[in-house]
């Protein structure tokens, strides 16, 4: 009975933020272009304007701008196949991951890397923030900690219907504030321009590619924010043929899109910076890579120092605040999941949004800011290692060789526990680049250390599937309902059905055939809510025999039963 109300809890606490299961088509009212231009509000963040600066001044504007070029179009291609999935079966990063390579516990893990790096960034943005207020109206920095820690609070509590007013309404004022003054700037002082165009950094202005690397290497460490774009575009309307232009162009920029805003974001931090430094002079120092510094700056040739000075702090403030309830929001769904399939208690989302808040403060009064090119550089490895493997497990092992089932399942019951494919893929892939990164390879080898989680991540993930013929992605074929899982256009059924644990209706995807027969013989259904916190078995279905050695590997399995050929998805 314990157990049963703690489903009940998590599915009313659900409603609004859906923290480890499918979100339903009756909370998805959204229009697509809706998603999409909340989705593309929480990419205001500042940091990449501090990234930009702080990889221009160590390698030089062209290297820089390569370094940016090759890391966005890597983080577009590694985004995209993820980005499909979360919109098309509108599920989070931690639910497509289990499905392609990880198995029900496994994903555990990635969502640990994701809710780390969620955790990183709040704090580099509450950092940024306490920068604005400390230089705008002298506020000590312990304090702005705590204030950007704090302000996050009431719009979180609410959940992602907040989260998108809030998103929806301030992206306006953010691009006015950050791009016309910029704009004016660049059309107005040409020698700006060049300045910018021939800055040599603390290199001798030279082209190499080991240094383009070692920029790229830095804005790897921004690949996670996919997963919190994910946490919009899950929420995308069904695709279909009235919607689908809208739909697409949601899902391309929303989605692994956001990477070139955030390259284009990157490369004006390092115009700011340049800029800074010409204005103000060297002796800034530091200075130069933080935003509240670049953007008084710009103020300031525009307007009076106190009119500048105001409006840097408001563009700060909008901005972070768009950015972080955004982290906070992600870190709890994040933390949420991973306790609750360890657990199976559900405590309510709001207890994982503190915890996530006191260890991002724990950081900003480390003083995480200053060590940001060594945190990134370092953290990329690992999620490299992870985004990629999900990623090619998707579009390689789905898609070519067919191995990984095609549709992304993610109910306890119907997955094993673990899957060798992705897990092998991470560690090895981690491993090695770290190593490199620690100069266990030789000093040669130390700037491409990302590269080599990408490419180890590549090669292993389909050969870890053919080494293993697919048989641990699913434990059981049929989740033992007699209707489709997907409806005529390849989305997701709206059809509900009622959990006989809970009593609540949810809709088919969620669902499976309990293990629990009716009173009178019949065939009940299962949530997976019920199933995550339920730790006694009682409704999980057994698995499938074991198949012989001579029979075919998972890929033949014809996966969930609808009207619509696959190809159309």
């Amino acid at each position: 009975m314990a157990r049963a109300d703690g489903a009940r809890a998590a599915a009313e606490d659900s409603l609004e933020d859906y923290a480890f299961r499918y979100v339903p088509r009756s909370f998805r009212r959204w229009s697509a272009a809706s998603v999409g231009v909340t989705a593309l509000g929480s990419i205001a963040f500042l940091a990449d304007f501090s990234i930009g600066a702080s990889i221009g001044l160590e390698h030089g504007t062209t290297n820089a701008v390569l370094g940016i070029l090759l890391a966005s179009v890597t983080i577009f291609l590694v985004g995209y196949p993820i980005a499909y999935y979360a919109a098309r079966y509108n599920l989070d990063l931690d639910l497509i991951a289990r499905g392609s390579g990880f198995g029900y516990h496994g994903s555990a893990i990635t969502t640990v890397i994701f809710a780390v790096f969620t955790c990183i960034f709040f704090a580099l943005e509450g950092a940024i923030m306490a920068q604005g207020l400390h230089v705008a109206v002298g506020i000590p920095l312990p304090i702005g900690y705590i204030i950007s820690t704090v302000v996050v609070i009431p719009i979180v509590r609410y959940g992602l219907r907040a989260l998108e007013r809030l998103q929806f309404w301030t992206t306006p004022l953010w691009l006015a504030l950050a791009l016309l003054p910029l704009l004016w700037v660049i059309a107005s002082d040409p020698a700006a321009v060049q300045a910018f165009v021939s800055f040599p950094g603390n290199a001798d202005g030279e082209v190499r590619f080991g240094a383009i690397v070692s920029s790229a290497a830095v804005c790897f460490a921004l690949t996670p924010q996919l997963a919190e774009q994910i946490d919009y575009i899950r929420a995308m309307p069904p695709r279909t043929r009235s919607n689908t232009r809208s739909w697409w162009t949601s899902l391309v920029f929303a989605g692994p899109g956001w990477v070139l805003f955030s390259g284009i974001k990157q490369v004006i931090g390092l115009f700011l910076a340049v800029y800074v430094i010409a204005k103000v002079g060297a002796g800034l120092g530091g200075h130069a890579t933080e935003p509240v510094w670049q953007f008084i700056t710009l103020y300031t040739s525009l307007m009076p120092e106190w009119l500048a000075v105001a409006l840097a702090l408001v563009l700060i403030l909008v901005a972070q605040v768009k950015i972080n309830v955004t982290n906070a929001y992600s870190g709890s769904l994040a933390w949420s999941n991973v306790y609750t399939r360890i657990t199976r208690t559900y405590p309510g989302r709001s207890v994982f949004m503190y915890f996530n808040l006191a260890i991002a403060l724990s950081l900003m009064l480390l003083d995480v800011f200053s060590l940001i090119n060594i945190v990134l550089s370092l953290y990329a490895n690992v999620v490299m290692a992870w985004l990629v493997t999900i990623s090619a497990d998707i579009a390689i092992n789905k898609y070519v060789l067919r191995i990984s089932p095609r549709y992304p399942e993610f109910r306890r019951g119907m997955l094993y526990d673990w899957n060798p494919v992705g897990l092998v893929s991470v560690v090895l892939a981690s491993a090695l680049s770290l190593a490199a990164f620690g100069g266990a390879f030789g000093e040669d080898l130390r700037p491409f250390s990302v590269l080599i989680a990408i490419c180890v991540a590549v090669v292993v993930t389909p050969l870890m599937a053919l080494a293993t013929r697919g048989r641990f992605y699913l434990r059981r074929r049929r989740d033992g309902i007699d209707s489709p899982l997907l409806d005529s256009d390849g989305n997701p059924s709206g059809e509900r059905l009622r959990c006989h644990v809970t009593g609540y209706t949810f809709e088919r995807p969620d669902m499976l055939a309990s293990a629990e027969r009716g009173p009178m013989g019949e065939v009940q259904f299962v949530s997976s809510l019920a199933l995550a916190l339920d730790d006694s078995d009682r409704y999980v279905l057994p698995p499938d025999p074991p198949r012989g050695p001579g029979a075919e590997p998972a890929r033949r399995d014809t996966g969930p039963r609808r009207g619509a050929q696959e190809s159309r998805t």
